[in-house]
């Protein structure tokens, strides 16, 4: 019985070690996830990391280009009403507009589809902090908008969890 608890200790503890010094999870995800669906983070605009720290603002670069999120209700598009269309921060291609967007309360702006009904966004498979989620990405330049969930209220079913940080506004002429 000892020696049962005690090989079992060192398998848990190997795996978390030989966890904590591989490939991190944002790495493998996309590893995976490219070997599944041919290379979906290929983009028609391609920028070195050096161009990028150019035209992104350091938070825009964590979330653009590092996969990361902005703390819940602090987006400046978070509670934005305005008429308009929301754009990629990375190369402006448009993603939303606001006849799609709704307050879904969760702390980040939130849309039930994005314009031309999906060729704009494109879904990857998320497998970063233990879980399993649909990652939404802009399909021009790959850059990181946030996540895609079933709960959204209307026809579609969608919601559309966007960071603020990876958008742009162009308020609608009047």
């Amino acid at each position: 019985m000892k020696k049962s608890i005690v090989t079992s200790v060192f398998f848990l503890v190997f795996g978390l070690v030989s966890c904590q010094t591989s490939t991190p999870a944002s790495t493998l995800t996309i590893k995976e996830t490219t070997e599944k669906n041919k290379k979906p983070m290929e983009t028609s605009y391609n920028k070195t990391d050096a161009e990028w720290k150019k035209i992104l603002t350091p938070e825009q670069y964590e979330v653009l280009r590092m996969k990361g999120t902005e703390r819940p209700g602090t987006g400046v598009y978070n509670d934005h009403s305005e008429k308009g269309v929301y754009t990629c921060a990375g190369c402006g291609t448009e993603l939303f507009t606001s006849e799609q967007k709704f307050n879904s309360h969760c702390g980040w702006p939130s849309f039930d589809n994005n314009i031309a009904g999906g060729d704009r966004v494109k879904q990857v498979k998320d497998f970063s902090h233990g879980m399993i989620r649909t990652e939404i990405v802009c399909a021009k330049c790959g850059g990181h908008l946030g996540h895609i969930f079933d709960d959204g209220p209307t026809a579609t079913g969608q919601r559309y969890c966007v960071n603020s940080l990876s958008l742009n506004f162009i308020p609608a002429k009047k």
